[in-house]
């Protein structure tokens, strides 16, 4: 009665608060009347229970404890078999055989009722309440003993639904167990723990209520240290579980090792629930702080123990690397080590001494998923075990796919609980100590007297604290007065067993003090020993690191920096920048001075690349200069080409000034050479290219374009400076705001460089202005891709620019990304500056060199017609498209779409080789009806080519498809464009024998155009089939011009006689070759537009072929008009005769017969042509 009432004064002040609360959930619960608080709650959990006349609480982990961030919500993790449904089991079959037994508490049934602690605080607590809540309904009241309900009125009975609670099993944390203790002993509820091992429960003054059937953590703690002895293992590292089991653990190791003259290297805690982040960096303190400290002695729970390894495995660190030596926590559990065998093999574990229970196997292992209807967990469980899912259960688990057959065999991975007997034994405690008290209070009665009904916990204690009796594996279990109970460990070690699997052995055991422990059974003994010590001397270049709150005679052996000296055995001292420290690490001693050397191989390959391709340029130079007024070197803009080649010899000297020592002046040359090289080729190139994009736009836009702007070769050479100026500007400003100097560089503290001061934006402005001429340039090379065959700089220009792309590309990462710095420079700009160089002018010395025979303008000219305009200037302007000027015109009211007249011809020799011994060029003429008043324009155009006899000259010997009366092209005979369609076929005879024959033409001395008036047998009518009929009535500019040179028009019906030699005024409104070549070149790309052309007139040969022969007929005026200028002018019928002429000049002005003239007009209806 003392007792009672001084604990009831003790916690007055405790017991309003709990008794308030739960007096809100209870009349909530009875009347329905009152809400509940908004406080968040967890949902409803389950709970096993199991009738009787006296009534057990247990708490067990069920389920792992919340994660870290589910702990608000009191979430727990997965279900657990050996912690959880095991222990549920074992209570279950423990209770059924300590009711069977008729020695113990006859005629008392046992009954439970078991909640889900889920290893965590909070929820332990929140079921601890539902515990007492049946033990608040009645108080007994000390004085008068009365009973009074929790509103306040008397009552004589407990509410029959729920019987009070005898006694509490569990929970199996030591912080859990704390906490519950501190809630159960304010309604004197005993608590008999099976796996709390914390020193602070042996504290009888605060937790009077609390005993435990396992030996208190400070024996523990002895074995552990026991263990570190044997082995000398004097330095060690120590790791413990956040909470009261690890701390008290850590703590009274800590105490000991302090007391016999051990060092802790490293000291850390952790929760069992820490995240990743946490666990790899408390391993990276015990890895690269505390290296030798090999022998991690760890006072964990097992999940903390787990979290480590996986974080060994995460960080890479090798099984061998650490020792772990672990509490009971760990013990002899696979669910610790399952999957991490490797990282943990070897550690050696403090086993609580039990055996295994052979009957609890023989009842686990017979459960089935139908019969056991007691466990609520059990279905989950199962589900859980076997990874499937119980189809249209209300636990279904649909995250499994596959469904749970129901004869599963739980023999599969069976491992029994290590704490089976703890368990089993602490219920038996609970038991005993009810079956004394019953012996006690109500001797010979059956069942429960009055006496015992309620059960007053307090009474309960004291029978508790005097139990004695055998445990579930033999030994004598009983309680000292802290309530405690002796302490027995087994020893074991985690070892390979072959075939990559790994079993705990149990080496040594631990018994009142004393160790005994088999070193030829550890897995060490098959290798080296591991060593962990704390005092062995340092080696050179260390230091003693004493650490904070450690004993003295420990220090921790830590090296100095590479650019550290040993000043004392405590200190290290830093070298200053660019000094070192010497060999006996006593002093500092200066670094020697690095720079790019001549002798270097790097430098070798880069002087031996820059001195070859000096000579090159000087030699590409020298024959530019020497050939400067051939073709080939005249249609490559002389003087462009000058400035690329200085700036391609400028870049062969940059690697010079790179790799000399670093001067002043060597680093002046540097900051100038690099960037004005590259500007100097590609501003030239930029503007080059330029240049070839707008001429060949102007030419797509219309048919007789304006000459571009700027394109004379000092306007080109001007605009090349201006780009370059701009460069040289620059660099001059960088030099003005950072003037050039030799520095000393430091890549590393070990190594020292003597460079040239260059900041990032001194050499990356200069070399982004020289990217942006570069991507200008190679935009332009790709848009002048396609210009005609024979233009082909504009191909090696785009070759050049993509090349350097490529170069430039790698040169900037590798600049920026290294430390080579000066021999990537050297390497990219002879590179850069070598691309150009070959890919522009080895075509060129290959053709003035080996192929001089190509050297001559016609070669350089990329279209085989030469073209002449004569008329008003505005032609051009009114033409939309190039095929205007050759669709058939129709009958209109008079729309007109040209006022100009243009001629152009083809060359023998420019582009196409003469085919065979002979070969004969068909003459294509189209003409364009034109309203009158308007000018005309008209092309001839070369087509096939037909192979004539070469003896064709003589009248009498001529053959087939040939007639001795036509008249010789002469040697500038006219290509057709596309030849290439006639090739695979035969030749075709383009005229028959005719003897008609009449007029003549007279002769003109060879300066002046060719007469043929010695060709007595030649008539204007014969002619007109070989001219061009462009009713002169249409052409009054033309008219005029013949007019003046006394030449009279004559009808297109009627021949006249007419002689060259009238013609005295040239033609007017020509343009000259030398000005528009390149225009014309670039125009002829044009020419796959015509080939629409060819398949209209094809279409309407046979409906128009008299209508063509009729308008094909010549005046002689305009026959005069298509002689082409004197450098293009065939010297026909001359005295002499060309070479390789395919017919005589005797042959030439034989008069063509009619179907001759007929066949050019055919023929002229599918020619093609462009300007």
């Amino acid at each position: 009665m003392w007792n009672m009432a001084h604990v009831n004064m003790g916690f007055l002040a405790l017991l309003c608060l709990p008794t308030l609360f739960f007096d809100v959930l209870v009349l909530s619960h009875k009347s329905n009347i009152y809400e509940r608080s908004a406080v968040p709650r967890a949902a409803p959990r389950s709970v096993a229970r199991m009738d009787g006349d006296v009534i057990i609480g247990a708490l067990f982990s069920v389920h792992h404890q919340p994660s870290a961030e589910k702990v608000a919500d009191r979430k727990c993790g997965d279900v657990r078999e050996q912690y959880g449904i095991q222990r549920v089991e074992a209570m279950f079959h423990t209770l059924d055989r300590i009711n069977s037994d008729p020695f113990l508490l006859p005629n008392i049934s046992l009954g439970c009722e078991i909640r889900d602690s889920c290893w965590h605080s909070s929820v332990a607590l929140e079921q601890s309440i539902e515990f007492i809540r049946d033990s608040l309904i009645s108080i007994r009241d000390d004085k008068d003993g009365s009973k009074w309900c929790i509103d306040g009125t008397p009552s004589n009975q407990p509410p029959p639904s729920k019987k009070p609670i005898a006694g509490v099993i569990g929970p199996g944390s030591s912080s859990v167990a704390i906490q519950v203790q501190n809630l159960l002993q304010l309604f004197n509820i005993p608590q008999i723990a099976y796996s709390a091992t914390s020193i602070d429960l042996s504290d009888k003054t605060l937790f009077k209520y609390f005993l435990r059937v396992v030996p208190s953590d400070t024996l523990q703690a002895r074995a552990m240290l026991d263990i570190v002895q044997r082995y000398n293992w004097t330095y060690v590292s120590a790791v413990h579980t956040e909470g009261n089991y690890g701390e008290s653990g850590m703590e009274a190791f800590k105490e000991l090792a302090t007391q016999e003259g051990l060092c802790i290297a490293h000291s850390d805690k952790i929760y069992s629930n820490a995240g990743e982040k946490h666990f790899d960096r408390l391993l990276k303190k015990l890895r690269e702080r505390l290296p030798k400290a090999r022998v991690v002695v760890c006072f964990c729970e097992g999940m903390t123990v787990r979290g480590l390894l996986m974080a060994m495995r995460r960080l890479g660190v090798a099984g061998g690397e650490f020792l772990l030596i672990g509490s009971d926590g760990w013990a002899d559990r696979d669910e610790v080590v399952e999957g991490y065998e490797q990282e943990a093999e070897g550690g050696i574990t403090m086993k609580l001494q039990s055996e295994e229970v052979k009957s609890f196997d023989d009842y686990f292992l017979k459960l089935r998923l139908d019969t056991n209807s007691r466990n609520p967990w059990f279905p989950e469980f199962w589900q859980y075990r076997f990874q499937c899912r119980l189809a249209g259960h209300p636990q279904e688990m649909k995250k499994y796919k596959k469904v749970c057959s129901g004869n599963e065999s739980l023999h599969e991975n069976y491992v029994q609980d290590s704490k089976m007997g703890f368990v089993i034994n602490a219920i038996y405690a609970m038991a005993h100590g009810l079956h004394d008290m019953h012996s006690e209070l109500c001797p010979g009665q059956p069942g429960l007297c009055e006496a015992m009904d309620p059960i007053d916990g307090s009474k309960l204690l004291d029978y508790l604290l005097k139990t004695t009796f055998r445990g579930v594996s033999g030994e004598d279990v009983y309680f000292d007065e802290n309530g405690d109970t002796p302490g027995r460990y087994d020893i074991m070690n985690l070892q390979s067993v072959g075939d990559g699997s790994y079993d705990y052995q149990q080496v040594g055991s631990w018994h009142e003090g004393i160790l005994n422990i088999d070193d030829w059974k550890l897995w060490m003994n098959n290798s080296d020993m591991v060593r962990s010590v704390c005092s062995e001397p340092c080696s050179r270049g260390q230091i003693k690191v004493i650490r904070k709150g450690e004993v003295s005679c420990c220090w921790i052996c830590t090296t100095c920096k590479d650019n550290e000296i040993v000043r004392d055995e405590f200190t290290c001292q830093a070298c200053d920048l660019g000094w070192w420290p010497d060999d006996e690490l006593e002093g500092c001693v200066p670094l020697p001075l690095n720079y790019l050397d001549w002798s270097d191989v790097e430098s070798i390959v880069a002087v031996c690349l820059s001195c070859v391709g000096i000579l090159v340029t000087l030699w590409v130079i020298l024959i530019f200069v020497v050939y400067r007024d051939t073709p080939v070197v005249k249609s490559s803009s002389r003087e462009l080409c000058y400035i690329i080649l200085v700036g391609v010899l400028l870049g062969y000297i940059c690697p010079f000034t790179l790799i000399a020592y670093p001067t002043v002046a060597s680093c002046y040359l540097q900051r100038l050479l690099v960037g004005l090289s590259a500007a100097m080729c590609y501003s030239a190139l930029v503007t080059k290219t330029n240049r070839i994009a707008r001429i060949l736009a102007g030419s797509k836009k219309k048919i007789c374009t304006k000459k571009p702007r700027f394109m004379s070769a000092w306007a080109q050479v001007f605009i090349s400076f201006f780009l370059i100026s701009l460069q040289l500007i620059l660099e001059i400003t960088l030099i003005i705001l950072e003037p050039p100097m030799p520095v000393k560089y430091y890549p590393s503290i070990r190594e020292v460089y003597l460079i040239c001061n260059t900041s990032t934006v001194g050499m990356v402005a200069p070399l982004g202005y020289n990217g942006l001429l570069i991507m200008s340039c190679t935009y332009y090379a790709f848009k002048t891709r396609n210009v005609p065959a024979n233009f082909n700089e504009a191909k090696y220009i785009a070759f050049t620019m993509y090349t350097t792309c490529i170069i430039w590309l790698a040169f900037v990462p590798i600049y920026f990304g290294s430390n080579y710095k000066i021999i990537t420079t050297s390497f990219s700009v002879s590179l850069s500056v070598t691309v150009a160089l070959g890919c522009m002018f080895s075509p060129k010395m290959y053709i003035i060199i080996a192929k001089p025979e190509r050297n001559v303008r016609s070669a350089f000219t990329t279209s085989d017609v030469v073209r002449m305009h004569v008329g008003d200037g505005q032609a051009a302007q009114q033409s939309k498209s190039i095929l205007n000027m050759f669709r058939r015109k129709k009958n209109s009211n008079g729309s007109t779409n040209s006022n100009g007249k243009s001629v152009s011809w083809s060359e023998p020799g420019a582009r196409h080789p003469q085919r065979g011994g002979n070969v004969w060029h068909r003459l294509s003429v189209h003409v364009r009806k034109q309203e009158a008043g308007s000018n005309q324009t008209a092309v001839i155009r070369p087509l096939t080519n037909a192979t004539v006899d070469p003896h064709s000259c003589d009248p009498h010997h001529h053959g087939p498809g040939t007639d001795p009366h036509l008249p010789h092209p002469g040697t500038k005979a006219l290509y057709n464009l596309a030849e290439e369609e006639d090739e695979g076929g035969e030749a075709r005879p383009l005229w028959t024998p005719s003897h008609s024959h009449s007029g003549m033409l007279h002769g003109q001395d060879s300066e002046e155009p060719p007469s043929y008036s010695h060709l007595t047998d030649c008539t204007t009518e014969h002619l007109q089939g070989a001219m061009v009929d462009t009713h002169s009535s249409n052409v009054p500019g033309f008219n005029d011009t013949m007019g003046a040179s006394g030449i009279q028009a004559s009808s297109t019906n009627q021949p006249q006689s007419f002689t060259f030699s009238q013609l005295s005024h040239p033609l007017q409104g020509g343009a000259s070759f030398g000005e528009e070549d390149l225009i014309s070149s670039l125009e002829g790309a044009e020419g796959e537009a015509l080939d629409l052309l060819h398949s209209y007139t094809e279409e309407e040969e046979e409906d128009d072929e008299k209508e063509e022969l009729a308008q094909s007929k010549l005046t002689l005026e305009d026959s005069l008009a298509l002689t082409p200028p004197s450098p293009f002018r065939d010297s026909v019928c001359s005295a002499g005769s060309v070479p390789g002429s395919p017919v005589s000049e005797s042959v030439f002005c034989s008069p063509p017969s009619s179907a001759y003239s007929s066949v050019i007009l055919q023929d002229f209806r599918q020619s093609s042509s462009t300007l």
